[in-house]
């Protein structure tokens, strides 16, 4: 007799009620021990070796990033672009049937992979890493519509001291005038009506495997790492 755990393939009633209202959800354990070991040793092999295309830190030139790639830390990769071809084990994960499942009871019976942005691994350097402020991933598409989930997999604990996401529920809902961001479109910490909806902002710690489902119009944030491992989702 197999002793093998079933995961489920679709998400409850309840739960789909709490992304529409809240603009996010955590399933814990959703990838699977041998998913994780195995896109970490893909992602720590390929930034050794610096397989392109990446994007590095000092590109973006947030908050605490070296300031240029000559600088110290001037190499430190923030993201691994491409992730889908990279290796089958991301490929796979994207179309198994326990997160393909869940996004079309999300999204509908046509779920489409952009193979653009998003497309990729996140990494954060214990030295070299930087301060991402608060924004909406629906910056990033020229898509009309704003039906986008982000689908996050922890490869490692995230928590506060080395930078996991901090979001705000129930931002995607929100209307917001154009004065409450900035030139880049990060959402001012300053403006008086923004600064009472961050305090109301919640943390998404992670343990490996931990799946973070968020809408691209939900408001969300990360520190740098303060911690001494790297960090990769």
């Amino acid at each position: 007799m197999s002793s093998a755990v079933s995961i489920p393939t679709t998400f409850s009633q309840q739960e789909v009620a709490d992304f529409h209202e809240q603009g996010y959800l955590i399933v814990r354990g959703l990838g699977s021990t041998e998913t994780c070991q195995r896109m970490r040793a893909v992602t720590q092999e390929q930034m050794q070796r610096l397989v392109e295309p990446v994007e590095f830190e000092a590109d973006l030139q947030y908050p605490g990033a070296p300031e240029d790639h000559s600088a110290p830390g001037g190499r430190t990769v923030r993201r691994l672009k491409q992730a889908f071809t990279r290796d089958f084990v991301f490929s796979q994960w994207v179309t198994s049937p326990e997160l393909s499942g869940r996004l079309r009871q999300l999204l509908g019976p046509e779920v489409v992979c952009p193979l653009a942005h998003h497309n990729c691994v996140m990494t954060k350097s214990p030295r070299y890493s930087s301060d991402t402020g608060w924004h909406q991933d629906i910056r990033y598409w020229s898509f009309t519509r704003p039906e986008l989930v982000n689908v996050w997999l922890a490869l490692g604990p995230e928590r506060l001291e080395n930078g996991c996401l901090k979001l705000i529920p129930g931002s995607h809902l929100r209307t917001f005038s154009r004065d409450q961001f900035d030139d880049e479109f990060f959402f001012r910490e300053d403006h008086p009506e923004n600064v009472p909806l961050i305090a109301h902002a919640v943390t998404a710690e992670l343990d490996p495997g931990d799946v973070l489902f968020f809408h691209s119009r939900t408001l969300h944030a990360a520190t740098r790492n303060y911690s001494q491992e790297t960090k990769l989702s």
